[in-house]
C-alpha cells in the first residue's frame, strides 16, 4: 500500500487549528519552501537564518526592506558583528543583495548563466541598477 497525499508513514496530515489557517497576506511575505528543498537552508548559521526569516517577513513584494543595523540587532538580539557576518553570509548564498541601507530578498531561482560562470560574489543592488540603466554621461 503505497503512501497517498498528504501521509508519510503513517501519519495523516490533518488541520489542528481550522480558526487559524494561514492565508496569502496583501503584504506578500511567505516563505519559499525551496528555501529548504533546495538546500539553502543547509548553508547558513541560525544568525542567517534569523535575520533571512526578518527581512522575509518584512519586505515588500519585490522582496525589498530597509530596516537599519540598529533596528534588526535590536530586534533580534544581535551585536553589530555578528549582524554583519549573518548579513554576508546571506549575500554568499545569492539569498539577499544589500547597499545601504537597502536589502533585497532574492528570488531562489537559478541565479543567471554569468553567475554560475565564475563570479564568486552576487551583483549588489547598486550594480544591478548600473547595469540596467547603461553608462553615465
Amino acid at each position: 500500500m503505497g503512501q497517498g497525499r498528504g501521509q508519510r508513514m503513517g501519519v495523516v496530515k490533518r488541520v489542528l487549528c481550522r480558526e487559524r489557517l494561514r492565508k496569502i497576506p496583501p503584504q506578500f511575505n511567505w516563505v519559499d519552501h525551496r528555501l529548504v528543498q533546495d538546500r539553502h537552508i543547509c548553508r547558513c548559521s541560525a544568525h542567517a537564518l534569523a535575520l533571512y526569516l526578518f527581512l522575509v517577513t518584512v519586505a515588500d513584494v519585490n522582496g525589498l526592506s530597509y530596516y537599519s543595523d540598529k533596528s534588526i540587532s535590536k530586534l533580534l538580539s544581535m551585536d553589530a558583528a555578528t549582524l554583519s557576518h549573518a548579513r554576508q553570509e546571506l549575500i554568499v548564498a545569492s539569498l539577499v543583495a544589500y547597499e545601504r541601507p537597502l536589502y533585497q530578498v532574492l528570488s531562489l531561482d537559478s541565479p543567471p548563466a554569468a553567475r554560475r560562470e565564475g563570479l564568486q560574489q552576487p551583483l549588489s543592488l547598486g550594480e544591478v541598477l548600473r547595469n540596467a540603466m547603461g553608462p553615465s554621461k
